[in-house]
């Protein structure tokens, strides 16, 4: 299903073709913090349509997922990474899609602390 998206201030503005049918909650140290649910999808079926320069990017552990958050309001809606077989990947957090009621899915727990 194709949503439209973006950060508090309204600043980065998306699009995205993503399933919502099994979105993940990570308990790794940054995820936890932040306490967004994630929902991933092809690189293909995403498109950033305004904010590119108001992004900042921000990089942890091992340094392959490229954190991206709107520089005015600190929102992270997404993320960017390349999954171990080569495909790109964009991780769209649920909660900064419009219309989507993040609290009525059912998300699954993903043990990124382990890792």
């Amino acid at each position: 299903m194709t949503h439209q998206g973006g950060c508090h201030c309204g600043k980065v503005r998306f699009q995205v073709d993503v399933d919502l049918s099994s979105p993940i909650t990570c308990n790794c140290s940054y995820c936890s913090k932040r306490g967004s649910m994630l929902a991933f999808t092809p690189a293909e079926s995403f498109s950033l349509e305004k904010g590119d320069g108001d992004l900042t990017e921000y990089r942890f552990n091992t340094k392959t997922i490229a954190h991206l958050f709107c520089a005015s309001c600190g929102m992270e809606s997404f993320a960017r990474a390349t999954m171990p077989d080569g495909i790109r990947m964009v991780a769209v957090n649920v909660r900064c899609l419009d219309g989507v009621d993040a609290d009525a899915l059912t998300s699954q727990r993903f043990d990124g602390r382990s890792r």
